[in-house]
């Protein structure tokens, strides 16, 4: 991406003398040299990029404080977040907008669409993807402006949520799945919007259930979808969180996209996690798809484990006994 912005730079893409220049949604291979550092805040709600450019010293917040004279979005991949993305930088941007992305990414739709309404740069092309920048109102986007949804069955989803349409078949089959005895004390790894917790609330015996999200948007959601005062949220990395308490059982449908490639480790990490917050008579619960491999990560972190029913697309998985190798 770095290497477009370059380019952009050369061929008129200008940052102001002074005012504070907003950068929406980097992500860890975007090098911040070609910025002056110590004008630039960086909008990033997902906690691991958060996180990564706070300790490179940068400036980054999960919602924009103020205005900027100009501003750089790196595109996210689903199309309603950035839409909303483009229009939040719009509403508190008095000069340019920058937009980059992959060509695998949407970019070449977002171009089309943007350029139907205002007039656009010609666009840089490089390294599989494309940069373009405008100027203009966020009334010329106000339809691109981030609205939560309210779904028939009264939850709250956002742009770019994962199953934001409604409930994940494979979140509703682990619900529909889990004992009734579950335990007193729950960890719910990358609990989304709050679907599986409110599930899980159903049941009186819990006393309190923990909410584990990555991504500020919707662990915003998951606030309003679970009210229950049993219900603690946690803004973190499930692969680092730190329990105050231990768990006896954790529940999780674990993410296994980077992008749009399928990335099994991140399923692999969470079971990790999950064997390090419980103890030892700690309990797993857990969905994943069924094509994904990850009998030998649940062997190395769970002295006992097996799949107690599912379908054709999805698993359902118990695991008790947590080994000691904890990291």
């Amino acid at each position: 991406m770095s290497v477009r912005l370059t380019l952009a730079v050369a061929a008129g893409f200008d940052f102001p003398d002074t005012g504070r220049i907003g950068l929406f949604g980097p992500t860890p291979d975007f090098a911040l040299t070609i910025l002056p550092a110590s004008r630039v805040e960086i909008i990033q709600g997902f906690k691991p990029y958060h996180d990564h450019f706070s300790g490179l010293g940068a400036a980054a917040s999960v919602r924009p404080d103020g205005r900027f004279a100009a501003s750089v979005v790196c595109l996210p991949r689903a199309r309603p977040a950035a839409q909303a993305m483009i229009w939040q930088a719009l509403s508190v941007t008095d000069g340019p907008v920058a937009v980059d992305g992959l060509k695998s990414g949407g970019i070449d739709s977002v171009l089309k669409a943007v350029r139907s309404r205002v007039p656009v740069s010609a666009p840089i092309s490089k390294a599989h993807g494309k940069l373009f920048w405008f100027t203009a109102s966020p009334d010329d986007f106000a339809d691109w402006k981030a609205e939560l949804t309210r779904l028939d069955d009264g939850f709250v989803t956002a742009p770019g949520c994962f199953s934001a349409d409604g409930p994940d078949p494979a979140s509703v089959l682990l619900a529909e799945s889990l004992p009734e005895k579950i335990g007193k004390r729950i960890a719910d790894l990358g609990a989304g919007w709050g679907y599986l917790a409110a599930r899980i609330l159903e049941r009186s015996a819990v006393q309190s259930i923990d909410l584990i999200e990555a991504d500020h948007t919707v662990l915003k959601c998951a606030r309003l979808n679970v009210t229950d005062p049993r219900a603690r949220f946690h803004w973190a990395d499930a692969c680092n969180w730190r329990a105050a308490d231990s768990p006896d059982t954790v529940v999780m449908n674990p993410p296994f996209h980077t992008g749009r490639s399928a990335d099994p480790s991140l399923g692999r990490d969470f079971i990790a996690s999950a064997a390090r917050l419980l103890p030892s008579h700690g309990t797993l619960w857990m969905v994943a798809n069924r094509h994904l491999p990850y009998e030998t990560a649940l062997s190395a972190h769970f002295r006992d484990w097996s799949e107690t029913t599912g379908d054709a697309r999805f698993k359902i998985i118990r695991a008790s006994g947590p080994t000691r190798n904890r990291r």
